[in-house]
C-alpha cells in the first residue's frame, strides 16, 4: 500500500527552495550539497567525456550494469540548477534499477544560457551515442523535473529533424506546461515540495520573455504523433499534476502509446529520495523494469 510522503522529508525539502534573492553562485552550491547529502551512499564508476566544447557527459556504470542498454539521463534542478554530480546517486539507483549504463548529460544552465540552449544540448548529446555506433534501439532517454521535460523536447526534435528516434522514453515529473496554468498548481499548494512562485522564477530565467506557448518550450502544446512508447511518473500532490495529466491524455490522443503511473500522496520529484522516502525506491523499480522491458526486445 502506498503510504503519505513523510513530513519531515518534505519539511525539510520546503526549507530548501531555491531563494532568488541569494547570488545564484551559493543558490547552485546549496543546491548541490544539499542533493549530494542526500543521495550520498553509491559510488559508482564513472568516466567523463566532451560530447562538444560547451557540453560534458559523465558515463556512470555499476555491478549490474550492461554495456548493451545505455540510459540517457536529464537532471532536475529547473533549468539552472543541477549537475551529474549532484545526481549521482540518483543515476547509480537507475543504473541499478534497469541493469543498464547511464550517460549522464550536463546540459547549459540558464541564465547564462537561456532557452532552448537545453534542449540543443540535449539533442547533441543523443547524436553523440548514436555517433559513437550505439543503436537508437539500445537507448531510453530518461529525466527528471526539468530533465523529464528535456526527454521530451528531445523526441520532438529528433522527430522533426528526422532522426531515428529510440523505442521509448522515460519521464519524472515533467513540467510539460511553461505556464503553469494546471489547477493543481493552486489546490496542492502546500501539499508539494515546490511553491508556485519557484514555478514563475523558472518561467522568468528560463525563457527570458520568449513565449511560453512554444511547443519547445511547452510540449503540452506541441504536435505528439510519431512519438516511441512512453513511460510517465507522477504524485498525486504535485503542483504540476494537472498539466502532466492533460499532457498524457492528448499523447495518447495522437497515438502516442503512454503508460502514466500516479502515486499516491508523493511530492515532486520524490524518486530522488528513495533513501528516505520508501516510495521512491519503488519507483526506480518500477522506471528499472520498464527500462528492461523495452531493452531486452
Amino acid at each position: 500500500m502506498i503510504t503519505e510522503a513523510p513530513e519531515d522529508i518534505l519539511t525539510v525539502l520546503k526549507s530548501h527552495i531555491p531563494d532568488p534573492r541569494k547570488p545564484l553562485a551559493l543558490v547552485r552550491k546549496e543546491f548541490s550539497e544539499f542533493y549530494e547529502e542526500h543521495l550520498s551512499g553509491e559510488n559508482p564508476e564513472t568516466g567523463r567525456v566532451t560530447i562538444n566544447p560547451d557540453l560534458d557527459g559523465y558515463w556512470i556504470q555499476v555491478p549490474e550494469s550492461s554495456p548493451e542498454r545505455i540510459v540517457l539521463f536529464f537532471h532536475g534542478g529547473g533549468f539552472s540548477l543541477g549537475s551529474t554530480r549532484d545526481h549521482l546517486g540518483f543515476c547509480a539507483r537507475i543504473a541499478r534499477a534497469s541493469c543498464s549504463t547511464v550517460f549522464s548529460v550536463d546540459y547549459r544552465l540558464a541564465p547564462e544560457y537561456i532557452f532552448p540552449a537545453q534542449v540543443s544540448d540535449a539533442v547533441a548529446a543523443y547524436q553523440y551515442l548514436i555517433g559513437k555506433g550505439i543503436p537508437p534501439h539500445r537507448i531510453v532517454p530518461v529525466g527528471i523535473s526539468a530533465g523529464g521535460t528535456l526527454v521530451i523536447d528531445l523526441l520532438l526534435s529528433a522527430r522533426d529533424l528526422r532522426l531515428p528516434l529510440p523505442m521509448a522514453a522515460v519521464c519524472m515529473s515533467p513540467a510539460v506546461d511553461m505556464m503553469f496554468s494546471g489547477e493543481s498548481v493552486k489546490t496542492n499548494e502546500g501539499l508539494d515540495s515546490i511553491k508556485p512562485a519557484r514555478l514563475d522564477a523558472i518561467r522568468t530565467t528560463y525563457l527570458a520573455g520568449h513565449d511560453p506557448h512554444d511547443p519547445i518550450a511547452s510540449p503540452i502544446y506541441a504536435r505528439l504523433s510519431g512519438l516511441p512508447r512512453m513511460y510517465i511518473q507522477a504524485g498525486t500532490h504535485e503542483l504540476l499534476l494537472s498539466s502532466i495529466a492533460s499532457f498524457v491524455d492528448k499523447a495518447r490522443w495522437a497515438g502516442v502509446p503512454v503508460q502514466f503511473e500516479l502515486w499516491e500522496g508523493m511530492f515532486h520529484g520524490w524518486q530522488i529520495f528513495a533513501r528516505d522516502v520508501s516510495e521512491g525506491k519503488r519507483a526506480i523499480d518500477h522506471v528499472g523494469a520498464f527500462i528492461q522491458d523495452v531493452l531486452i526486445r
